[in-house]
């Protein structure tokens, strides 16, 4: 597949979700550059910010099979992967498969539960494969997964194990919109109180798993120069030195940036990598893979500026 046909079928979907959420272009590029890297999302923002709407109007655009699970602090793990039930009638166990058999799971408010409820999606975000009493069941190429969590300052709250963390390719950070989204959000649904539906809208599917397919041999078969290899690496390792980090990004990290930045290549119409790629992704790839030393929150620093500052200070290939 061509890079020019990747390149017009995202600007589609990026039609279809803007005909329903107001502003958040940087969000919606980076789903984008998810769905062609074959990485899960976590949606960070306050409560209001349109994270929901969002990620549904991500998979009402696309031909993907999607469910949604609301995480509370009741929710038990059975409930995410399902449960071997006995079936009387043929006198042997059935499995009954919870909503992580899809391809679009959407993950909803995924720090509102405890961890070990938590945990029961490590396996499927990693191998794409989840085991119930030991038997292991494939989930497809398709499955992907897009969390929303409301900041962990607020109450009721879970941190997410650094492990699962580490699984999302990103962690996107959903802002307050500025001034003239929020009037245009007003104008379009201000009419009503409850949350608007992507199918209210006529939204269109533009892709289906066929192209996906195709999209994402393409994406990896992007050039990827020795020199920028060395650049990714450098940026990883460079995290574990850096003296406002306790941990630095691990080196999946460095599969997860190289391949994040084939994709954004791809979204721009190029076969190749350039070091603009990288350093566009850096944050949203590492910062939240990375662990602040105790003293560095007291001196104002944040996971996101040290990873920033790891950037600047990295030389680029030129």
């Amino acid at each position: 597949m061509d890079v020019s046909r990747i390149r017009e079928v995202s600007e589609g979907l990026r039609a279809q979700i803007h005909r329903v959420v107001v502003g958040q272009q940087s969000a919606v590029d980076l789903l984008l550059v998810a769905l062609l890297a074959e990485g899960h999302v976590l949606l960070e923002g306050v409560p209001g910010t349109a994270k929901t709407l969002l990620a549904q109007c991500f998979a009402s655009s696309l031909s993907l099979e999607f469910k949604r699970i609301q995480f509370t602090p009741d929710l038990m793990p059975g409930d995410i992967i399902g449960t071997n039930l006995f079936d009387f009638t043929h006198n042997r166990f059935v499995l009954t498969k919870g909503a992580i058999f899809t391809q679009f799971l959407l993950a909803d408010e995924i720090n509102r539960t405890p961890p070990k409820t938590q945990a029961a999606l490590l396996q499927a975000m990693q191998e794409r494969v989840v085991t119930v009493d030991g038997t292991p069941h494939a989930l497809g190429n398709g499955f992907m997964v897009v969390a929303t969590q409301n900041p962990i300052e607020q109450e009721g709250t879970y941190p997410l194990p650094e492990a699962q963390l580490d699984r999302f390719l990103f962690k996107i950070r959903i802002e307050y919109p500025t001034r003239d989204q929020e009037r245009e959000m007003v104008r379009l649904h201000g009419h009503r109180t409850a949350m608007p539906r992507p199918e209210q809208f006529g939204l269109e599917r533009v892709a289906d798993l066929s192209f996906l397919e195709d999209a994402r041999v393409a994406v990896a078969g992007l050039r990827l120069a020795d020199e920028m290899v060395d650049y990714i690496v450098d940026l990883i390792r460079a995290t574990r030195e850096h003296p406002a980090l306790l941990n630095g990004a691990s080196p999946r990290a460095c599969n997860m940036l190289a391949t994040a930045a084939r994709a954004y290549a791809a979204l721009r119409g190029r076969e190749f990598v350039i070091p603009d790629d990288v350093k566009a992704l850096a944050i949203p790839v590492l910062a939240h893979r990375v662990v602040l030393a105790p003293g560095a929150e007291i001196e104002g620093l944040t996971a996101r500026s040290v990873v920033q500052s790891v950037v600047e200070r990295t030389p680029a290939p030129r």
